[in-house]
């Protein structure tokens, strides 16, 4: 089936998962809000909301619930492209009866620097004093690591400070090691700074890893609107992968 410009596509965007309720909330909310904007915008296509793991609906029921036929982009709302995004979204999404493509997670990008720092500022963070360290989930997939590497870079460049990377699982170093060392050779506070989305299992890991500071996720515990960085990107993506569609995508959206 050849797509055209005119053809209404969905943007799926797809989360990984949680059983939080408050996380769930705050997912639900910002593809809620993805869908606002996106409709203030003009545009007609679909939002709809998926997940690779823990929550239904997962990928393959988010693609059958579309209309017949009809064009998507997955839009994987992770911070970094690793497993999920280059194994278990290609899988779902290959061989299937409607054009689709899998777009760019959403980092790295300077719109999240500007969100992670807005979260140092409301935690009372001193960056000139405080020990920084930019605490990810973690992944085996090399790809993603190296993403959260260049995230706590960025940070590092945009502040003029060391910033340590660390990881929950997988990658190294780990979290609590890294608040041990930091602990060793400083006097003053030590700061996680979490590189997660959403209130969960990991944030609660980080609370526990012995850091003095911990600012909250990028979606915060109890917020009531979904920060405009996050969206904006979702929808970059989405038209990126739309343009993979068809080379006419991009003008018509």
């Amino acid at each position: 089936m050849t797509r055209t410009a005119a053809d209404p596509a969905a943007l799926l965007a797809i989360s990984h998962g949680t059983s939080n309720p408050e996380g769930q909330r705050l997912v639900t909310q910002l593809a809620d809000r993805v869908a606002e904007v996106a409709a203030q915008r003009g545009l007609e296509d679909l939002v709809r909301l998926g997940h690779v793991d823990v929550q239904q609906p997962d990928v393959p029921a988010s693609l059958a619930a579309l209309p017949q036929e009809m064009a998507a982009v997955v839009v994987p709302l992770l911070l970094s492209a690793g497993f999920h995004v280059n194994v278990d979204l290609k899988e779902d999404t290959a061989d299937l009866d409607r054009p689709v493509t899998v777009g760019g997670a959403l980092g790295p990008d300077d719109r999240l620097v500007d969100l992670l720092l807005s979260r140092v500022r409301e935690a009372g963070v001193d960056t000139a004093r405080d020990t920084l360290i930019f605490a990810a989930a973690g992944s085996s997939d090399h790809s993603a690591v190296r993403d959260c590497q260049d995230m706590a870079a960025r940070i590092q460049t945009r502040l003029r400070r060391p910033v340590q990377d660390a990881y929950l699982s997988f990658a190294e170093p780990a979290v609590k090691t890294a608040v041990a060392q930091a602990r060793e050779t400083t006097q003053g506070r030590v700061v996680l700074i979490s590189y997660l989305l959403a209130p969960g299992y990991f944030q609660k890991m980080l609370e526990r890893s012995g850091a003095d500071v911990v600012t909250s996720s990028l979606l915060p515990q109890d917020s009531t609107q979904a920060p405009r960085e996050l969206v904006e990107i979702i929808l970059d993506r989405f038209s990126a992968g739309l343009a993979e569609l068809t080379p006419a995508a991009q003008a018509a959206h």
